[in-house]
């Protein structure tokens, strides 16, 4: 038999190579790609506004935190985050569906693992440390909507799998084991994608009633058994003193005014805690003004948008499950912070999506727009039927 010389063998392996790259390129969401980039873009620019508050701030009389060493240590995340990114969206939906499945299985497994041998950082046990720092609640958002939305799609196969109860029975014990850390935002988070992926499998309004009610009853003992989200709720309804958190951020992104002070001429900044992380929204308010804090909101409407686009003629429901999960989680976080940044909700202690400086998170929302983009892969010349929740009917 003949063989092919190396040379040819090479050949071969760049055409296939560039083939399936322009594979890629023709099914991925190019304009939702593109939006990614621009706030990644954006957040770099921001961490590098917000870097010198924050290394003053945490620098000690035996180490000095240079100016930007916030901005170097997220330079670096953003590119294993890119890594990550462009890889899980080139996974086949198949193959995206089996890997969220896999880690969504697993950081499960990790959140049992954190309150027996997790750290403890200010007051809380969020990561496990072998070697390396992991949150496996950054890292369930990548897997979150794909488990749930893969086990909602079971009753495609038996309509009488109790797919309602598994997901509810689920969902209960990850807000218990958020709640044992105590993580009430990440719990209000998950609990949020959840309730927008019920409500698009075509649930009934009974079920919706009494996920509600557990929500209040959740909130209430929450309230009454955990003193620091107690104390930012007080804060928030009754008001604080002036050099809360949430006021600093508030003061610190009106500083600013339309057009801002200009980079590194912020001065609030220099007194706001986390301003590289929690509060950067702030901080981009003072130094490059409202206009600019409009736009990084019109850019995250613009990503929820061309999903919700994306989805309008899909005719497969784990799509439009797991999609629709990971836009809800995507804007939840982002508009959560925001309004926390203007005083319009309590502190929650989340980080601004794609902008904020971040090692696990950073990684973590890189890896779930890749595989955002990977479950939304279609063929561009494939003619569609509308997608149809009356198709669906209700499940049980």
């Amino acid at each position: 038999m003949a063989t092919l010389a190396p040379n040819q063998n090479a050949q071969r392996y760049n055409r296939n190579r560039r083939s399936q790259i322009a594979i890629w390129w023709q099914e991925i969401d190019r304009s939702t790609l593109v939006l990614v980039l621009i706030l990644m873009a954006i957040g770099a620019v921001a961490v590098a506004a917000g870097s010198p508050a924050s290394a003053k701030r945490l620098s000690t009389s035996v180490e000095k935190l240079r100016s930007l060493h916030f901005f170097y240590l997220h330079m670096r995340w953003q590119i294993v985050g890119l890594i990550a990114m462009f890889w899980a969206s080139s996974l086949t939906k198949e193959s995206a569906r089996r890997f969220g499945i896999l880690l969504g299985g697993a950081m499960l497994f990790a959140l049992v693992l954190v309150p027996i041998v997790g750290s403890e950082v200010n007051g809380a046990k969020r990561w496990l440390r072998f070697g390396i720092s992991l949150q496996p609640s950054e890292f369930l958002k990548c897997g979150w909507p794909i488990l749930l939305a893969w086990i909602v799609s079971w009753r495609a196969r038996d309509p009488q799998i109790p797919v309602v109860g598994i997901c509810f029975a689920i969902m209960g014990v990850l807000g218990a084991l958020l709640m044992l850390q105590p993580d009430f935002g990440s719990t209000m988070l998950f609990s949020g994608a959840f309730l927008v992926m019920i409500l698009l499998s075509g649930i009934d309004v009974k079920r919706i009633g009494m996920f509600g009610a557990a929500g209040v009853v959740g909130l209430v003992v929450m309230y009454f058994t955990y003193d620091n989200g107690r104390n930012r709720i007080d804060n928030f309804l009754f008001g604080g003193s002036a050099f809360d958190q949430v006021d600093l951020a508030q003061r610190t992104l009106l500083n600013g005014g339309w057009t801002g002070l200009g980079f590194w001429m912020g001065t609030r900044k220099m007194a706001l805690p986390e301003a590289h992380t929690d509060y950067i929204f702030s901080v981009i308010g003072e130094e490059f003004g409202l206009l600019a804090c409009m736009v990084i909101v019109v850019l995250y409407l613009a990503i929820l948008t061309r999903v919700i686009l994306r989805l309008v003629d899909e005719e497969d429901l784990f799509t439009v499950l797991a999609a629709s999960g990971f836009a809800a989680q995507f804007g939840g976080q982002a508009f959560i912070n925001i309004l926390v940044n203007l005083q319009l909700f309590p502190s929650k202690g989340m980080t601004l999506p794609l902008i904020s400086y971040g090692g696990s998170s950073t990684v973590a929302m890189c890896l779930s727009m890749g595989l955002l983009l990977a479950v939304t892969r279609r063929n561009p010349f494939i003619q569609r039927e509308k997608f149809s929740l009356r198709a669906i009917g209700d499940i049980s």
